[in-house]
């Protein structure tokens, strides 16, 4: 307790007698150690850190990663008995040669680790090659290393985006906030393949196709310019990962990027091996150069813009230039995935797929706004995956280890799932968010209407893991005719399988510059003419042979307009397409009453529970017969107009195949 002095105006302390002075008279504190008999509570003191320097302490923080699965033996990919850290090296001249110039005799030298950590020694490492290229005088890019950054666990990507890239936040929910900057959707007019000996015979090309040629020296020239710019960097992130959950069919592929987000995406989207598959990795089957924003050349042979997204087949590579779009990456692999897996007699498909509790798997094909997503998610069954799958000998497997959800007026009570799944680790790209809470307005199309979310599969808790199921029983083709003349649903024959599946039909709603709204007929062939890379009759006929091989009936679902078209009939209710998909999924439907509809010849059911029959058959619906005989044979006229480019492909010696496919089709 302290009293104020009288005159001087200093304190003086009542609780000792005499009090030695200091420096300026100010009191001595003296200490002194307890007697251990005064000791009136615990010690809870801890002893001091080991540490000596704050460099120390921060170490001692961070342990090293284990492998959590036993590593089998020391046999690694390279075919010899390895140490960690031969294999490590190993690792590294892999990924010096991924990055290597193709005039230059060696790859860039690389060292794993962050830069921006100091005190820690690097390994380095670069590879030799051995080709007839010209070779040319040492450059700066030859005198530095290159960091790489590999593998690296959600919770490391989400420190460097914070730090380093600007627009990375993190939100309310613990995902984290991103910007693909200018691009915000896919460029498929920049898309470019290689057109060589084999790819002129094999793939799609011409009217209607999306591939687009370019030569060889082209694409060497973009590969370059991808390389060096990576190289140039003080870091890079590198990926590698698979694609197919089926461990027969499945392929390596490394990814090369220079932004944490894209890392992180592409951690979520494809297959993340385990500790031991990681270790014994070896070569890629395929590599992905992603520069992201920095574009190519204008001046070069075959490109329109600054952007270029470039496929070599027999490389077994693919280019990004000027954009930073990550769905680029995604839909890269599809369309590989598409080429290389029918080679191996294996249909690739843009699908959904689920599973129930009894074992029968269900196919959903549907274009934007079909209904896809949300009929493909059943709580009552199990999620195999919602986009990109393989049906093989053994099965179906879900070709990604990832879900790419479209966020547009997001609810939880709409799609709880998905919702649920925007947590930490998911990436949400070109989100709009309250600055000061940080919680995402999925209505704010500020950005773009094109929001996504990218997160793991594990993250819907009905998903099934792994993402393989037995063949398929049904395939549902989802249509949402706004034009009111297609049946909500009808069972097709392998033939009408077969035609509707290289239509790929859905209707938009498109306003016209008089404000009138009328519906728009889109056709996309095999539900996803983007990313196909063979002819559609080719994945057609693979499905029709796998279907009649196991059995499995064909389905034309429209999700659409009843009563009329769009602005004079009603969409038909949600509930009644769960109590048709309910009733496919349970086989009672096939043992219903068939009726034949006009000139599209479909099949349509008497009765259905659960949905009232009046509604079964279209026409019954429209209170202006002539209206809807008109809007029907408008409709099988688009359709016979979309489907002449294919006609002329033949299928087998004799062609009867493609007759029977066309034959199937809108007859008057």
């Amino acid at each position: 307790m302290a009293s104020k002095g009288s005159q001087n105006g200093e304190f003086s302390f009542a609780t000792s007698p005499t009090i030695a002075r200091g420096r300026h008279g100010l009191p001595k504190i003296h200490t002194e150690k307890k007697k251990e008999e005064d000791e009136i509570c615990h010690d809870d003191s801890a002893p001091p850190v080991k540490a000596k320097t704050l460099d120390e302490l921060h170490s001692l923080q961070r342990k090293k990663s284990a492998p959590t699965t036993p590593i089998t033996g020391t046999q690694g990919a390279f075919g010899a008995t390895l140490s960690e850290e031969e294999r490590h090296r190993q690792q590294l001249q892999s990924i010096s040669a991924s990055l290597a110039s193709l005039t230059r005799e060696t790859g860039p030298k690389v060292v794993r680790g962050d830069p921006a950590r100091s005190g820690e020694t690097p390994r380095v490492e670069h590879v030799t090659h051995h080709h007839y290229a010209p070779t040319f005088a040492v450059s700066d890019s030859a005198l530095k290393f290159t960091h790489i950054l590999y593998n690296l666990s959600p919770a490391e990507l989400y420190e460097q985006a914070i730090k380093y890239e600007k627009g990375s936040f993190i939100t309310s929910s613990g995902a984290l906030a991103t910007l693909s900057g200018a691009k915000t959707g896919r460029s498929p007019r920049d898309k470019r393949v290689v057109k060589d000996e084999t790819t002129e015979d094999e793939l799609w090309w011409g009217k209607g196709s999306p591939n687009i040629e370019m030569d060889e020296h082209t694409f060497l020239v973009n590969r370059e310019r991808a390389v060096d710019y990576l190289c140039s960097l003080e870091k890079v992130y590198v990926n590698d990962q698979f694609l197919n959950w089926d461990p027969n069919h499945r392929i390596k592929v490394r990814i090369v990027s220079a932004r944490a987000y894209h890392s992180l995406f592409m951690h979520n989207m494809c297959i993340r091996p385990t500790p031991e598959e990681l270790e014994n990795f070896g070569t890629p089957d395929f590599t992905i150069y992603n520069a992201g924003q920095f574009p190519c050349n204008r001046y070069t042979h075959y490109m329109t813009s600054s952007t270029s997204i470039d496929m070599n087949l027999d490389r077994r590579e693919m280019v990004i230039l000027g954009t930073q779009y990550a769905g680029e990456m995604k839909k890269g692999l599809f369309s590989l995935m598409h080429y290389l897996m029918p080679k191996r007699g294996i249909l690739s498909l843009h699908s959904g797929c689920n599973i129930g509790k009894g074992g029968d798997v269900a196919l959903f094909f549907g274009l934007s706004g079909t209904g896809k997503t949300t009929l493909s998610t059943d709580h009552n069954r199990y999620l195999i995956g919602d986009d990109e799958h393989c049906w093989s000998e053994n099965g179906v497997s879900n070709i990604e280890g990832g879900c790419y959800a479209k966020c547009i007026d997001l609810s939880r009570e709409k799609e709880p799932d998905i919702w649920n799944a925007i947590k930490f680790g998911t990436v949400l790209e070109n989100v709009v968010f309250d600055e000061h809470y940080r919680e995402v307005d999925y209505t704010d199309k500020s950005v773009t209407e094109n929001t996504r979310a990218a997160y793991p599969i594990e993250y819907i808790p009905n998903a099934k893991i792994p993402c393989v199921g037995p063949h398929p029983k049904n395939v549902i083709l989802l249509a949402c005719d706004a034009f009111g003349v297609l049946p909500p649903v009808s069972k097709l024959n392998l033939a009408q399988t077969m035609y509707h599946f290289i239509s790929g039909y859905t209707a938009l709603v498109a306003g016209t510059e008089d404000g009138i709204k009328e519906p728009t007929a889109t056709f996309s062939a095999c539900f996803g003419a983007a990313f196909i890379m063979l002819h559609p009759t080719k994945y057609a006929a693979m499905l029709a042979e796998k279907m009649k091989k196991h059995g499995a009936t064909g389905w034309l679902v429209n999700t659409g307009w009843s009563g009329g078209s769009y602005g004079s009939g009603s969409r038909i209710k949600l509930a009644y397409t769960r109590k048709i998909i309910d009733a496919i999924h349970s086989g009672t439907l096939l043992k219903a009453n068939y009726t034949t509809a006009e000139v599209f010849g479909l099949e349509i059911p008497t009765e259905i529970e659960g949905v009232p029959s009046e509604i079964l058959n279209p026409e019954n619906t429209w209170s202006d017969k002539k209206a809807y005989k008109d809007t029907l044979l408008k409709l099988g006229g688009l359709f016979k107009k979309n489907f002449e480019v294919f006609t002329n492909y033949k299928i087998g010696a004799d062609n009867k195949l493609m007759e029977e496919i066309v034959a199937a089709g809108p007859n008057f």
